[in-house]
C-alpha cells in the first residue's frame, strides 16, 4: 500500500511526497479509511508510530475540499510541545492545499494570547489546543465552534494523567453534538474507554503494537548504586559517538543536578524543565532537533513532547513508576524504522519497577556489566512469582473495547 491508495486529493498528495512520505505506517493503513468514511475511532497505538499523519491526513483532505474558512476542527493535546508539533505538520502536510492552522498554548504574555485570538477570529480552519488555554479563549466568548466538523484527542491517556478530564468533558459541551470525533491514545486504561463511551458514537476501535518498544530498540541496564549513576553517565558520555541524546530523571531537581555535573565536562547540554519559561523551552528544542545540542536532560514530559528524528540514545537516569512511560522514554530512539539504544540504570529500590516493565515488554531486559573502575554493583534479592507486573495486568484489564466493533 502507498499513500496514493487513498485516493487524497492532489493538492494534499503534493504535500506528502514533498515531505518524502511514500509508505503508510500500519496505524495509518487502518485509521485513515475509517476517518475518510466519517466514522468515530478510538484508536491505540504507541508514540512514534505515525498516529498524528493518520488522523491530519484525511481531516486536511476533508477541509481542503469545502474551501470554508470556518474552524473545522479542534485537536485537543496535553502539552504545549505536543501541540506545536501538531501545528508543524499541518503547516508541512497542507501546505499546498490552504488548510490553516494554529496552536493555542498557556505560557508566554499578552502578546502571545492577543495573537492566538487573532487568529481564531480570523477562522483558522484547524485549532490544536491545550485544555487549559482553550477554556480561557471560550470563557471569553469570542471563540464559535458551532461548524466544527471533527474533534480529535491526541495523547488522551496523558491528558487524563494530568487532570484535564473535566477540562475536556466542559470544552465537548461548546462543541455540536454531531461530529466526527477520534479519540488517539498510546494506552488504553478503563478510564479511557470510559471517557471514549461518554462522547463517541459507535466507534470503531483499532489497537497496534500496544505496550511494546519498537523492534530498533538496543535496550541495556546496569545495576548501579544512586553514588554509581551520574559517574556511569560521564563514562558513557565522554568521547562517545552519540550525537543526540536524551537523559529522563523522575524530578526536576535531579535534572538541574545532572545537567551541572554534564555542562562542567564541556558537553554540549541543556536542562529542559518546568522552571523554564516558554520561549526557553521552544529554542532549545530547537536547538536539539537541529543538532546544535548533543545532550538534554529532562522529566517525563519530554517523552511525549519532543518528536525528533535521530536520537541515538535514551538514558533512564531513573527507572519510571510506570511501565507505560518507559516505553513512552525510550521510544524517543528507534523512530520511524531507524536503530537506537535505550540504557536503564537500576538500583535496589527500583527493582520491582524493572520487574514490572520486563512483564509489560514479556521479557527481560538485557544487563550490561558495570566497568570495574566503578567498584562493586548492588545485588538484588529474588523477586516473588509475578515479578512486579500485577499493576500492569490491573492497568489493561478488560482491553477489548466492551462490545465495541474492533478491527482484526
Amino acid at each position: 500500500m502507498t499513500f496514493a491508495d487513498f485516493n487524497f486529493n492532489e493538492h494534499l498528495f503534493e504535500g506528502i511526497t514533498s515531505m518524502g512520505f511514500n509508505t503508510p505506517t500500519p496505524v495509518q493503513a487502518e485509521a485513515i479509511p475509517i476517518i475518510l468514511s466519517g466514522k468515530d475511532i478510538i484508536a491505540c497505538a504507541q508514540t512514534g508510530t505515525g498516529k498524528t499523519a493518520a488522523y491530519l491526513l484525511p481531516v486536511i483532505h476533508h477541509i481542503s475540499k469545502l474551501h470554508n474558512p470556518k474552524i473545522d476542527t479542534l485537536i485537543l493535546a496535553p502539552t504545549r510541545e505536543l501541540a506545536q508539533q501538531i501545528d508543524q505538520q499541518v503547516q508541512g502536510l497542507g501546505y499546498f492545499t490552504g488548510v490553516t492552522s494554529i496552536a493555542i498554548f498557556g505560557g508566554g504574555d499578552g502578546m502571545v494570547y492577543e495573537q492566538q485570538r487573532k487568529g481564531i477570529e480570523h477562522d483558522a480552519n484547524i485549532l490544536i489546543a491545550t485544555p487549559g488555554r482553550l477554556l480561557a479563549h471560550l470563557a471569553s466568548g469570542k471563540m464559535k465552534l458551532k461548524d466544527l466538523k471533527h474533534l480529535v484527542l491526541d495523547e488522551a491517556d496523558r491528558m487524563l494523567d494530568m487532570g484535564f478530564m473535566d477540562d475536556i468533558m466542559r470544552i465537548i459541551s461548546f462543541l455540536p453534538e454531531k461530529r466526527q470525533t477520534l479519540l488517539f491514545s498510546a494506552t488504553m486504561p478503563q478510564r479511557i474507554l470510559k471517557l471514549a463511551k461518554s462522547i463517541l458514537h459507535e466507534p470503531e476501535q483499532i489497537s497496534l503494537a500496544i505496550s511494546q518498544p519498537a523492534v530498533g530498540i538496543d535496550q541495556q541496564i546496569y545495576k548501579v548504586f544512586d553514588s554509581q549513576k551520574t559517574p556511569l553517565i560521564e563514562s558513557l558520555l565522554k568521547g562517545s559517538t552519540y550525537t543526540s541524546v536524551i537523559i529522563f530523571c523522575g524530578m526536576k531537581d535531579k535534572v538541574k543536578e545532572v545537567f551541572k555535573v554534564l555542562k562542567g565536562l564541556k558537553i554540549s547540554v541543556m536542562a529542559f524543565h518546568s522552571d523554564l519559561k516558554q520561549n526557553e523551552r521552544e529554542d532549545i528544542l530547537l536547538d536539539f532537533k537541529n543538532r546544535k545540542l548533543q545532550v538534554l536532560v529532562g522529566t517525563d514530559v519530554l517523552s511525549r513532547g519532543i518528536d525528533v528524528e535521530g536520537i541515538d540514545l535514551v538514558i533512564n537516569y531513573d527507572v519510571p513508576g510506570d511501565p507505560e512511560d518507559y516505553i513512552h522514554r525510550i521510544g524517543r530512539t528507534a523512530r520511524a524504522a531507524t536503530t537506537g539504544t535505550a540504557i536503564t540504570l537500576v538500583n535496589e529500590r527500583d527493582q520491582r519497577k524493572l520487574a514490572a516493565i520486563e512483564t509489560m515488554i514479556g521479557r527481560p531486559v538485557p544487563e550490561t556489566e558495570l566497568p570495574e573502575q566503578f567498584g562493586e554493583k548492588p545485588v538484588f534479592k529474588p523477586m516473588s512469582a509475578g515479578g512486579g507486573g500485577g499493576n500492569f495486568n490491573r492497568r489493561n484489564k478488560g482491553k477489548g473495547g466492551g462490545g465495541w466493533k474492533k478491527r482484526k
